[in-house]
């Protein structure tokens, strides 16, 4: 029974197809579905007949909007597909499928090479240890070119690109490719519909032999660079057999040492079939990857735990030493490994929320474990238990009910009511809590309102669920204005997201101009800054008493620690002679993270700064963890009011490719627009301008760029994170 199990964990593959926008992705995704046979009709996007673009607004803006995950088999495995968006809008969706993947597949334009989107998805990638191989598409593109593609991603993404294939043939007079591991050539016959037929295989044409010599020798030293196996069989042969190079390059592949590169033209169904080879060969199983880590309760237990920090709570006069007990019971957690086994307790993670005309769908990855139709999970969010109604193969928007999912399993369910994006389902016995997928804070806002006022709670409930299924969504009311404002990572995702409304339940909305997410940092900081609170109102009294110095963050240089740079914010203390407890100074740290929530220019997150705790007292009867906390908040913020501010604006890196006439008009209105360019090429009569844009300034450029280039210019952006805003520095 356990070697059954691990042969059928063996052949599963979980992999994303990963792309900037209009690369090929959902094409590419289209055509592996029809050479596997899952399929029987090529579907085209520009004909909104695709099976992974299935919802009305994907198919009218012809991009991917929503991850899509799609199952096929293919020389007897099993391979479970998510589509991801290439938009940058909605890199947030991508961010759920890698959490849960264990592959991916990186498409690139033959002519544009590596993207913007491209370079974000690759990082993406990175930070979550996802294998990858990349396929260049478009070769029967005018300017195709394998060789600059490949350069750009060894330039922009750093990889060790190992390029197995050879073209044959360019442009439009692009056939098929000479497969340099076992020096076979591959044509596709066209069979008049622009769709290759089927793959021929036959010896490398004579022109091409001396040419695919040379690229197969340099495969064979790039690998055995990198390989201690395939370098021993190298110097004693000189050379290296098909079976050991494949396996070199599985090897690589799964521990990022080098990114096997394939080719060809997803649109003429050339290069899919080697391409699912290598999905198979070279990308990892689920039995390939680590057992799957995450944290459980011990002791006193984590519900017990919570139970107390509640009661506590509720009794505050006297309860501080209760509820600093009952945080132990939190605190007391270790860490646990879950293996991919379906014989282990069970443990999945929920990706994806979708509600559908027939129910609400959990989208899961199963990592350990076995679940049955009917079965009772413990889900840790909202820490009850839940039952699985139906357990679904997911097939796009179709759907086969299925009677269990075991380890290595990516299916949806049906019956969960609390389940979020991030949740951990596991069985009720065994308790674990795995780490959810990152969620981007939104940078751009609108107000939303019903133009009916009877529509105003159908359309908080809307609005509810649409941030229920899309975490990067933020929905909240302006308690100055009582206006209803939705956030989102960029214009496009708001429109998205408000169209959906409005086609759903057929609700009339205004929505008001988009508005950028500001931010406030230090650039002078301030020394001693000396904080005393004191309150006596009958009963217990509270004292603290804090010396705070404040500095940005950078002024510390190497010292930060990443998390810190990364999260904006760093504390420590410098008391010495225990003048302040350590639990104390916890407090305090706490109170300052408080602060940190409106700054003193106009209310904006603050970020980008350093506190150190130099001194403090305290009252052998009035001190107390809330009098610390209230310290820290109140004596940053008086801090934060000496200290020299400045308003930082998110800014983006904006791509635009225009034809070369109008390339003057162009750089005057990113000009115009605060832009500063930073880099311009020229490329079969395109040039493609890269520069740096305030966010504020990229509304409505879509169609000013259109009106400038008569329709022939596009763009793309990603964001770069926050630069100060003009004539921001104040005091």
């Amino acid at each position: 029974m356990r070697n059954n199990l691990d042969r059928h964990l063996s052949t599963v593959r979980n992999l994303g197809i990963l792309a900037h926008v209009d690369a090929g992705k959902t094409t590419v995704t289209e055509r592996i579905l029809y050479a596997t046979g899952t399929t029987h009709k090529r579907g085209e996007v520009h004909d909104g007949t695709t099976i992974t673009d299935f919802d009305p607004q994907e198919r009218d803006r012809g991009i991917t909007i929503f991850a899509a995950a799609v199952s096929c088999d293919w020389d007897g495995h099993r391979v479970n597909l998510i589509d991801t968006p290439g938009h940058v809008d909605f890199a947030d969706e991508v961010e759920r499928s890698l959490r849960v993947l264990d592959g991916a597949v990186a498409v690139f334009d033959a002519v544009a090479g590596v993207e913007p989107q491209s370079e974000s998805v690759w990082r993406q990638a990175d930070r979550h240890g996802v294998p990858r191989i990349a396929f260049v598409n478009k070769l029967d593109r005018v300017g195709a070119d394998l060789d600059a593609a490949v350069a750009s991603i060894r330039a922009r993404l750093h990889p060790v690109p190992l390029v197995v294939q050879l073209p044959i043939g360019t442009e439009n007079d692009f056939t098929g490719v000479v497969d340099l591991l076992r020096m076979r050539a591959l044509t596709w016959s066209d069979d008049g519909d622009l769709a290759g037929g089927t793959v021929v295989e036959a010896a490398v044409p004579q022109e091409l032999r001396k040419e695919a010599l040379r690229r197969r020798r340099l495969l064979e030293e790039a690998v055995a660079e990198r390989h201690p196996a395939a370098l021993e069989e190298f110097c004693d042969r000189e050379t290296l057999s098909a079976e050991t190079l494949s396996g070199a390059l599985r090897d690589l592949t799964r521990t990022g040492d080098g990114v096997v590169v394939l080719c060809g033209s997803a649109y003429r169904n050339r290069g899919i079939e080697p391409l699912l080879d290598a999905v198979v060969s070279y990308l990892p199983s689920p039995l390939d990857m680590p057992p799957v880590r995450g944290t459980h309760a011990t002791g006193r237990g984590m519900q017990g735990g919570v139970d107390r920090v509640q009661e506590g709570a509720d009794r505050m006069q006297g309860g501080a030493d209760r509820m600093q007990d009952a945080l132990g019971g939190v605190q007391d957690v270790v860490g646990e490994q879950r293996p991919a086994d379906p014989s282990a307790p069970f443990a999945a993670l929920a990706f994806k929320v979708s509600a559908t005309p027939t129910g609400r769908l959990t989208f899961l990855r199963v990592y350990s474990g076995t679940i049955e139709k009917g079965d009772a999970v413990w889900e840790s969010g909202a820490r009850r238990t839940e039952r699985i109604g139906r357990i679904l193969r997911v097939q796009a928007d179709r759907h086969a009910q299925v009677e269990c999912a075991v380890a290595g399993d990516i299916v949806a369910v049906v019956g969960l009511k609390s389940a979020r994006a991030g949740s951990t389902l596991c069985a009720p016995e065994a308790p674990i809590v795995l780490e959810p997928p990152g969620v981007a804070e939104p940078v751009v806002s609108v107000a939303v309102e019903a133009r009916a006022s009877t529509d105003a709670d159908r359309l908080a409930s809307a609005l509810a669920r649409l941030a229920e299924e899309d975490p990067s969504l933020v929905v909240r009311t302006d308690p100055e204005t009582g206006q209803t404002v939705l956030s989102g990572m960029g214009e496009l995702h708001l429109e998205v997201a408000v169209e959906k409304v409005r086609r759903g339940l057929g609700l009339e909305v205004n929505v008001g101009r988009p508005e950028v997410t500001y931010r406030e940092t230090v650039v002078g900081g301030v020394s001693g800054l000396v904080f005393r609170h004191v309150k006596q109102d009958g009963g217990a009294g509270q004292f603290a008493h804090v010396v705070l110095d404040v500095e940005p963050l950078d002024a510390v240089g190497g010292e930060s620690a990443d998390s810190d740079v990364e999260s904006g914010f760093a504390f420590r203390s410098a008391v010495v002679g225990g003048r302040v407890p350590q639990e104390y100074v916890r407090a305090v740290e706490a109170g300052c993270r408080d602060a940190l929530a409106e700054g003193p220019l106009g209310g904006h997150p603050v970020t980008g700064l350093r506190v150190t705790l130099t001194d403090g007292a305290t009252h052998v009867k009035d001190s107390s963890e809330t009098a610390f906390r209230t310290a820290g908040r109140l004596g940053l913020r008086e801090a934060l009011r000496r200290c020299v501010m400045v308003l930082l604006e998110p800014v983006v890196e904006v791509s635009v490719t225009v034809p070369e006439d109008a390339v003057g008009g162009v750089l005057g209105d990113l000009a115009a627009r605060r832009g500063r360019v930073t880099d311009s090429t020229v490329h079969g009569g395109s040039a493609v301008i890269t520069a740096t844009v305030p966010l504020a300034e990229l509304f409505g450029y879509a169609t000013r760029l259109r009106s400038r280039t008569q329709g022939r210019g596009t763009f793309s952006a990603r964001p770069t994170g926050y630069a100060p805003a003009p004539a921001a520095v104040t005091r």
